[in-house]
This record gives C-alpha cells, sequence and structure tokens, in this order.
C-alpha cells in the first residue's frame, strides 16, 4: 500500500516489546505510523531480574527509522504501574488508541510439583497484567469512544500441552477476558482480539527436550518467525477495522480462525436425572463427542507452511 500510514497519529502501547515478538510489533506499528511507547522490564523469561537495555535498543531503532518512541521499564503485574503506563503515552505521546498486551513469563513445571510462586508469578504477569494494562487504558478508550486491544493467548490453553497449567490457564483466561471487553465495551467503539502466536522466540527456546519427537518439533518451531505474526496485530489494530470478540492463531504464513466453547451435543430426559442414568444414559449418548487429551502438536500435526 502507498500514501497514508495504516496507523498515522495513532499510539500504541506494547507490553513486553523489548524482545521477541514484542520487538516485532514495536517495529510493525511504527512502520505502520503509530508512536509507540515500549514497556519492557527486561527480566528472564522467567521472571527474574531487570534489564533497561532491551527497551531503549527498541526505541532507538524506531527513532532511527524515523519513528517515535518512548520507553518503560514498569511491571505490568503492578496495578499502579500499568496505569502510569496509560498515563505516560497520554501525556508524552498525545494520547493513546492501540494495546497490545503481550508481556509474559513461563515457569513450566508438571503439576503435581508446581509450586505456588510458580502460578502466581505466571498469572500475575499474563493474566492479571492483561486486566492490569487493559482497565487503565479501557478509561481513555471509553472518554474518545475509540481504541483497540490485541492480547497475546495460547494454544497451550485453547487446545492443551504437558507441563503448562499456570500458563494454559492465564491464557485461556485472556481468551474470556478478550470476549469480555469486545461485549463490555463495544458500545463505546473499542474492539477486542486475541492472538495466539506460533513463533520461535526467546520464551519458547526454553521448552524442554525430552525426546526425538519434541526435538523434532522444535526444530519446525525454528522455521517460524516472530516477524511473521505482527501483520495481524497491526491489521487489528487499524481504525476502520470492524473485527472484534475473535481468536486468531498465526503459524508462519498461515492465519486461523480460533473456535470457541459452544454445546456440541445435549441429551434431555423429562423426568430428569440421577447419578444411575446419567451413567447409563447421557455419557453414552455424547461420548462419541468427547475430546482427546490433544496437545497443539496434536492438532497441528503438519509443518508450518
Amino acid at each position: 500500500m502507498t500514501g497514508k500510514k495504516l496507523l498515522e497519529g495513532k499510539v500504541a502501547l506494547i507490553t513486553g516489546a523489548g524482545r521477541g515478538i514484542g520487538r516485532d510489533y514495536a517495529l510493525a506499528f511504527a512502520a505502520a505510523g503509530a508512536k509507540v511507547l515500549v514497556n519492557d522490564l527486561g527480566g528472564t523469561t522467567q521472571g527474574e531480574g531487570e534489564d533497561r537495555i532491551p527497551a531503549m535498543e527498541v526505541a532507538k531503532e524506531i527513532e532511527d527509522q524515523g519513528g517515535r518512541a518512548v520507553v518503560n521499564f514498569s511491571s505490568v503485574a503492578d496495578f499502579g504501574a500499568a496505569q502510569d503506563m496509560v498515563n505516560q503515552a497520554v501525556e508524552e505521546l498525545g494520547g493513546l488508541d492501540i494495546v497490545v498486551n503481550n508481556a509474559g513469563i513461563l515457569r513450566d513445571v508438571i503439576f503435581h510439583k508446581m509450586t505456588e510462586d510458580d502460578w502466581d508469578s505466571v498469572i500475575s504477569v499474563h493474566l492479571k497484567g492483561s486486566f492490569n494494562v487493559s482497565r487503565a487504558a479501557a478509561t481513555v478508550f471509553r472518554e474518545q469512544e475509540s481504541g483497540s486491544f490485541v492480547h497475546m493467548t495460547s494454544t497451550s490453553g485453547l487446545i492443551g500441552n504437558f507441563g503448562q497449567a499456570n500458563y494454559a490457564a492465564a491464557k485461556l483466561g485472556i481468551a474470556g477476558l478478550s470476549k469480555s471487553i469486545a461485549l463490555d465495551m463495544g458500545r463505546f467503539n473499542v474492539r477486542s482480539n486475541c492472538i495466539s502466536p506460533f513463533a520461535w522466540s526467546r520464551m519458547i527456546g526454553t521448552i524442554p527436550i525430552g525426546d526425538d519427537a519434541q526435538r523434532a518439533r522444535v526444530e519446525k518451531l525454528k522455521t517460524m518467525t516472530t516477524a511473521k505474526i505482527a501483520p495481524v496485530a497491526v491489521a487489528l489494530s487499524v481504525p476502520d477495522s470492524k473485527v472484534t470478540g475473535q481468536i486468531f492463531g498465526v503459524r508462519n504464513n498461515e492465519i486461523f480462525l480460533m473456535g470457541q466453547s459452544r454445546p456440541t451435543r445435549s441429551v434431555h430426559r423429562g423426568e430428569g436425572w440421577t447419578p444411575e442414568t446419567v451413567l447409563e444414559h447421557a455419557i453414552p449418548s455424547m461420548e462419541a463427542g468427547f475430546y482427546p487429551l490433544d496437545r497443539s502438536q496434536d492438532v497441528f500435526s503438519w509443518d508450518p507452511i
């Protein structure tokens, strides 16, 4: 496309934008004309430590290419800090039109060995963090009667995976959060969508390799670059988009519209149910429609294209 850039004059707040997918989001939104608040605490994939350099490098890269960017080093898990991010975008960049909730950490461990800290830390960054930033931005979006949220979910939650109960619960929770925002804020012309990205990133690089099948899967993941995800996020954020309440999977050159929970079978018994009739009638009647214990790689079993 030529002429006016798709996001010219808009302001985007992107969390976890110092590395990986978040960095590519920041660069893509800037290339589309948006001014960008680059948020990144700079911690490890497990949420430890702080490093300001990644966010500063991304902001400098945007500025060197003629764009406008400011940096923020706060944790999305802090409700007050999330409000400060929004205030900073408004004060230093002139407004806020787009939020991309991308910040995340991993604490992968088999469920019976998962600690309370493993659970709390992942939920705090992914799910609570997405709420914190979205809630802070919601006031601005409501007042101006426009805005776009793009949240990161994952097939670990939408489908399933081993050793990621904390991450899966957070990511499936984000899908519910996004849908609720779309419903509650649609009257104010505010949209909310999810992306489930497939890409090799610093976080995915922490996946433990236990066998040849897992090793082969990781090698396939390495072919999927994070830059492939960004065009979908930009497209969902353009001012004239009407798309809201949806979940998109993005894998290399493929884009998937992901399903959402709906009834698939039903049974009825006029006199009501007892535990015995549930076992004798309801379960056998619906069993053909039961979902197997799939993992993401079982459902997306073909090579990326």
